[in-house]
């Protein structure tokens, strides 16, 4: 059904057309138009839920993608690689190639505030991806068109393995086994040279160390170590 509106209902269409689907399609428009509604525009009918499902679906679809084309690989490199498809970084930019800021309603601070752009980008990314999906309770309307981008950025990845977040993996699988996060100790390595590494960090699992590494930085460091204690702890990678 489409939206009382018809200015806002051309401007959804549109972004349908640049999405590469039909407007012809089973599309739930009231459920897109809130998908694209800040928390700041509206109280009730705004993308919050939508986003909830729409984390569910982002990943799925990503692993749906390494599934169908990298069968070679362990589940630690699916979660390793998979943490970077679905991060706000990359959801952002994906949004920002469809121009979805240009249908995302906000009002108030939001308007002018450029340093949380990111993150209600990505949101808004996966409302839309929840609310197609709901639309027809499959991914029939997101797999034409998303799943090009995650299998050009998967490749990417792969052919750089510095790229994939250790962190964000290793926390999904203590979540998944155990229900906490790892503990990370960082401390500076004392008079470093310009070209060494400055920090030392071990990362912990109910007191327990997984690994330790060493980095330029706080972040590099505390990276270092989760690569090796999630390669401890994945599964081991297939011949």
């Amino acid at each position: 059904m489409s939206l009382a509106y018809p200015r806002r209902q051309r401007q959804l269409e549109n972004l349908i057309k640049k999405l590469g689907l039909s407007v012809q399609a089973p599309i739930r428009w009231n459920l897109l138009d809130m998908a694209l509604t800040h928390p700041t525009a509206s109280d009730t009918a705004n993308y919050e839920q939508l986003e909830f499902v729409g984390d569910a679906v982002v990943r799925l679809a990503a692993a749906v993608v390494l599934w169908e084309n990298y069968a070679d690989c362990s589940v630690g490199d699916f979660a390793a690689i998979r943490s970077v498809l679905v991060s706000d970084r990359v959801l952002a930019q994906l949004a920002r190639s469809y121009g979805l800021e240009l249908y995302l309603l906000v009002a108030g601070s939001a308007t002018t505030d450029q340093v949380g752009q990111e993150s209600r980008l990505a949101d808004a990314f996966e409302a839309v991806l929840g609310a197609l999906y709901l639309s027809t309770n499959n991914l029939e309307l997101i797999h034409p068109w998303l799943d090009p981008h995650f299998k050009s950025m998967a490749a990417e990845i792969r052919l750089d393995p510095a790229r994939l977040n250790y962190k964000a993996a290793l926390q999904e699988w203590t979540q998944g086994q155990y229900k906490v996060l790892p503990e990370y100790r960082v401390m500076e390595i004392h008079q470093p040279t310009h070209s060494e590494e400055r920090f030392f960090a071990e990362v912990l699992l109910h007191g327990s160390k997984l690994g330790e590494g060493k980095g330029r930085s706080i972040k590099a460091a505390e990276q270092a170590a989760a690569k090796v204690a999630f390669l401890s702890v994945s599964p081991p990678q297939k011949d």
